[in-house]
């Protein structure tokens, strides 16, 4: 959506716009979706199991499960709670205006930033809370089947949520409830998690301080010649991504680094030196990196050769999920199930949050309901993201995702590399692009330029 006529117009505009999109979108949450019971699930590197007493074998369907060092657990609750706890970051309406702009929703162009900001999410939580950590309310979440949770509805949910923590529950370990406010009889660990998981969605509001938040990524996508209004592809989030980390001043995340691979390579000399640098703080220790890889898993249409590592790739734990989704409609893919991507949509327009204040409303930014899509629908155009805390994780990882890679490619190479030792200087023929402050290298803006048309080297 591009600037014209007054602000008052664009304002207009964008309140319909909002409400279109609203309605358009209104199924997001009140269609119902089927999982089988006879196959595992895998979430983010997780196995769940639907089974009932019922006796029998899982169903591989020829895939290679069996290669895969993954313990079955949990059943249905277990997976719910897991996936509601993922952070869920979707459009939103009435936030505050982004600079250069009348916009104050991101409805109908936003949804890649979103999804690169659900991986990036996902990325923190393991580097704070550990893959092991769920939310302890999640199940208090309801997915109502007879309304879409609309705008209006977060707000009704978010007051009945608290009202009924005064009524009688199922026993939980739970202090006094003062008008309306959960507190919980927790140890110090259960309380600096949740101080943790609010500081990383507050990192993700929509307001110009927020790190990672709409109005800052909509700035270094400027680098790259995008502005807000316009569409962005999997490959150009990843860099706007590393950037954001790149820049973040909180001292929390001088402990965490993002690399993106270059040509579908990942230069491991290239990881390690940024693992290895110094650190604000002044303390000579190594970073946690989040690896992102911008892939094709195909042409014109997504190759069904790729099925299999793409789930193998979500059966890591240390998998923070793929910025993928359809042609124009960005999902942010988290697990599968058969030929099935497990996935979170961004395509809803809820209301602004602010999540400077004390005991923000958690609610709206965790998701109450998994969607499934066939892989074959799957855009071709996606960006894989991975999490090492340390340098023998990503060592270890390079070789276990090198192996997955050679045992999956049917063709002469694989979908991307890890090479040992250091990028080389590449000498691109196209022009840097024009930018009003210098964030990105010349090579990073030739790249940038090159890749926002999402043109990659199909090996």
């Amino acid at each position: 959506m591009e600037a014209t006529g007054t602000d008052e117009v664009e304002k207009i505009k964008s309140k319909f716009m909002s409400a279109w999109h609203n309605m358009k979108y209104s199924w997001v949450l009140k269609t119902k979706t089927y999982f089988s019971r006879n196959s595992p699930v895998f979430l983010l590197g997780k196995c769940y199991h639907f089974k009932t007493d019922e006796s029998g074998e899982l169903s591989t369907d020829e895939s290679n499960f069996d290669k895969i060092n993954t313990e079955i657990s949990g059943n249905v609750e277990e997976f719910r709670k897991d996936f509601i706890s993922r952070i869920w970051l979707t459009y939103r309406e009435e936030f505050p205006q982004i600079k250069g702009s009348a916009l104050t929703t991101d409805c109908g162009w936003g949804c890649t930033l979103r999804t690169g900001q659900m991986l990036l999410a996902q990325g923190l939580m393991l580097h704070f809370l550990g893959r092991a950590w769920v939310w302890p309310d999640a199940l208090d979440i309801d997915n109502s089947d007879s309304e879409s949770w609309t705008a209006h509805t977060v707000k009704k949910l978010t007051a009945s949520f608290e009202a009924s923590l005064t009524a009688e529950r199922e026993p939980k370990i739970l202090s006094n409830h003062h008008q309306g406010t959960l507190k919980r009889n927790c140890d110090a660990n259960e309380m600096r998690n949740e101080v943790y998981h609010r500081k990383i969605i507050s990192w993700f509001g929509d307001s110009p301080l927020a790190a990672f938040g709409l109005h800052q990524l909509i700035e270094y996508g400027k680098k790259s010649g995008k502005i807000a209004g316009d569409w962005y592809g999997p490959a150009v989030v990843a860099h706007i991504l590393r950037k954001a980390v790149e820049e973040a001043r909180d001292p929390e995340l001088q402990g965490v680094t993002v690399y993106v691979a270059q040509d579908c390579t990942v230069y491991s000399a290239d990881v390690i030196d940024r693992q290895c640098s110094f650190m604000d703080s002044g303390k000579a220790d190594t970073k946690a990196v989040i690896i992102l890889v911008p892939v094709r898993l195909g042409g014109e249409r997504t190759n069904m050769d790729y099925l299999e590592f793409v789930k193998g790739i979500l059966s890591l734990e240390y998998c923070v999920g793929i910025i993928g989704g359809k042609p124009k409609q960005s999902y942010y893919f988290a697990g599968f199930q058969d030929d099935s991507l497990i996935y979170m949509d961004p395509h809803y327009c809820q209301s602004f949050v602010d999540v400077s204040i004390k005991d923000f409303p958690l609610e709206s930014f965790h998701c109450p309901s998994p969607k499934k899509m066939s892989f074959k629908k799957m855009d071709p155009s996606c960006t894989i993201g991975f999490y090492c805390r340390t340098v023998q994780d990503f060592e270890k990882a390079s070789e276990e995702i090198t192996k997955m890679l050679k045992s999956s490619s049917k063709e002469k190479y694989p979908l991307f590399t890890f090479v040992k030792g250091h990028s080389r200087e590449y000498d691109f023929a196209s022009s840097p692009l024009h930018e009003e402050n210098d964030l990105f290298s010349e090579d990073e803006k030739k790249r940038l330029k090159r890749i926002s048309a999402e043109e990659f080297v199909l090996l």
